[in-house]
């Protein structure tokens, strides 16, 4: 049986992360970095493309798991015929190379407990040579080295291509494995104590959501979402990737896979307001650092991802030997969007170190200087058509999206300078700039039969991220034109109770065949354009079903399909955790914050 994409958990070091399953299997875990060829691959074929598997002799799903209360660390629990036993999976945070660490307890009677575990780099497409050395096994191949051990020594033997074990666990025995990944040229790293490491990071994760500001109502389902964020954050950097996964499709069987495992520009104001009004100014420091170091060059080359330490390359290809989730196809690696012209970014940009000088983040003497030559670029870029938000593969348009965040760009130029005078720039010709784009959206972006503004310049369709304007403070909440686009947005996205980001039935702008399924962090966008239009009660409403379609751990994939009620897109998916972050600020923090 195919496991469905919310039947994952995610386990992480802050470097990369893996996905477990319901049935103990680790089915997807990249080596060393989220962008690494991933070494368990199952996740988009079968067992042949590996995975890691322990649980019950004879048991198929755990009876029950959670995360031990504000940690990452996972704990699933099965009940057999024999007795109870637990498996407690996470990987600590990494001195010098990543471990994944894997307990199991007998929690009651006598469990035979059973492990296959089937190593296969490159993305399932190497099997490597196993030997024995000190008792433990190494698996080598090309520049991949991984060292398993357990703790106290349990027998392991190999049959095709797999490593297998067998033990039986009384009630408060444990015996822990621990995977090691290193470069094959090196010699081995230091072993670490899984006891130990268990502690450190139950210690280490409770610590930093203690630091959580956030009291309100929902505060587990908040916290849970910045721990997820935490966990996808590349800490040498600074960089979060949009999602540990590649290719978990929009659609089943479709072929809208994409590459996640990268860092977004679109992300950047969300990431930087969450962190901010969570209380995480050192993560939000790192961000805007990253963020700054990815921009750096000429303005006309600015991308709209980066990879996890500002990589600018990101090229994408096909995985022709995996089959993909379900049967989706194609499996991609890189992201052939990076090349793209999407001109929000720079509204993005600019808002966001707008945000970060005015929340008091200790400054960087180049970061004005950096806005001012952005300014300079999209003084004439931004009457370019452009590729749009969702980064289509179409004819590019006038997005009306675009056009707003170019406003957003100016206007917080144009407020820095008139708050301070000391600071050099073109006050005339920036804001001139913003009156032109704001009177060019009203005339050419908004629909006066339907009362909206429109997906892009001439256009009938809609499109979700409209429900961003009077948050940007385009147009005040109260302006007819907003009220009347959140009612047509509403209106033609509804999506049984929930909001796709924009139609695919245009295909000048989106060629790609197939649907998908409803956008999650739109849905949250709704809700927060509901609540400053005075809407409260079903702002709230919308925000408490939206909670309901996390997975059993809080967990949310990129969208939704509401018929099936089945997670779609990579998972788990920062732009819904930033979503569901700031829409809970928005609606109770003023009321609730610490």
């Amino acid at each position: 049986m195919y496991p469905h994409i919310e039947d994952y958990a995610l386990i992480g070091d802050e470097q990369t992360a893996g996905l477990v399953g319901r049935d103990g299997s680790v089915d997807w875990l990249c080596l060393p970095r989220f962008d690494s060829p991933a070494c368990f691959a199952k996740l988009l074929g079968d067992q042949e493309h590996g995975h890691w598997r322990i649980a019950p002799r004879g048991a198929r799903l755990c009876t029950r798991r959670a995360y031990r209360t504000d940690t990452l660390v996972l704990d699933s629990e099965w009940d057999t015929p024999e007795g109870t036993v637990r498996v407690t999976d996470f990987m600590p945070q990494r001195d010098q190379a990543p471990d994944l660490v894997r307990i199991v307890e007998g929690l009651d009677g006598r469990v035979t407990v059973r492990g296959e575990l089937r190593l296969r780099f490159d993305y399932g497409s190497i099997v490597p040579w196993v030997r024995r050395t000190d008792g433990h096994r190494v698996a080598v191949a090309g520049p991949d080295a991984v060292w398993l051990r357990s703790h106290p020594p349990v027998r392991t033997w190999g049959k095709d291509f797999a490593t297998h074990s067998e033990f039986t666990v009384g009630k408060g025995e444990k015996v822990a494995f621990v995977l090691t990944w290193y470069p094959s040229h090196q010699p081995r790293p230091d072993l670490v104590d899984p006891f130990e490491a268990l502690d450190g990071s139950v210690e280490d994760w409770r610590a930093w959501a203690a630091r959580c500001r956030y009291r309100g109502p929902h505060r587990d389902a908040v916290v849970r979402s910045l721990i997820t964020l935490k966990a996808l954050t590349y800490s040498p950097t600074g960089g979060i990737v949009a999602a540990p996964t590649t290719s978990l499709p929009e659609l089943m069987g479709g072929v809208r896979n994409w590459d996640y495992r990268y860092s977004w520009l679109r992300d950047s104001t969300l990431t930087l307001g969450a962190l901010l009004a969570a209380g995480y100014l050192e993560e939000a420091e790192s961000w805007r650092d990253w963020l700054l170091r990815a921009v750096a060059g000429d303005p006309a080359d600015l991308q709209i991802m980066y990879g996890l330490s500002g990589e600018r390359r990101l090229p994408e290809y096909e995985l022709s030997w995996l089959p993909g989730f379900h049967g989706s196809a194609p499996v991609r690696v890189g992201n052939e969007a990076v090349k793209q012209l999407q001109l929000d970014v720079y509204g993005e940009v600019i808002d966001s170190l707008t945000l970060a000088q005015r929340s008091g983040l200790p400054a960087k003497p180049h970061m004005w200087r950096v806005q001012c030559a952005l300014m300079e670029f999209l003084r004439t870029a931004w009457r370019q058509p452009d590729q749009g938000l969702w980064e289509v593969r179409g004819t590019p348009r006038h997005f009306v999206y675009s056009k707003v965040m170019a406003w957003v760009a100016a206007d917080r130029a144009v407020r820095a300078l008139e708050g301070n005078p000391r600071l050099e720039g073109d006050l005339k010709g920036w804001r001139a700039m913003r009156d032109e784009v704001h009177r060019e959206v009203c005339e050419r972006g908004y629909d006066t039969e339907r009362n909206t503004f429109t997906q892009y310049y001439g256009s009938r369709s809609l499109d979700a991220s409209l429900l961003l304007i009077p948050r940007v403070g385009f147009l005040p909440p109260d302006d007819p034109r907003v009220r009347g686009t959140i009612d047509a947005v509403c209106a033609d996205l509804a999506h049984h109770g929930f909001l796709r980001r924009y139609s695919t039935d245009d295909s000048e702008v989106d060629p790609l065949p197939g649907g998908e399924g409803a956008f999650i962090v739109c849905s949250f966008w709704l809700a927060q354009a509901l609540h400053q239009c005075g809407r409260i009660q079903e702002a709230r409403e919308l925000f408490e079903r939206l909670l309901g379609i996390s997975n059993d751990l809080g967990l949310l994939a990129e969208e939704y399909d509401p018929v099936n009620g089945r997670q779609l897109g990579n998972f788990p998916q920062a732009f819904s955790h930033l979503g569901l972050v700031g829409t809970a600020l928005a609606l109770y923090g003023d009321e609730t914050a610490g």
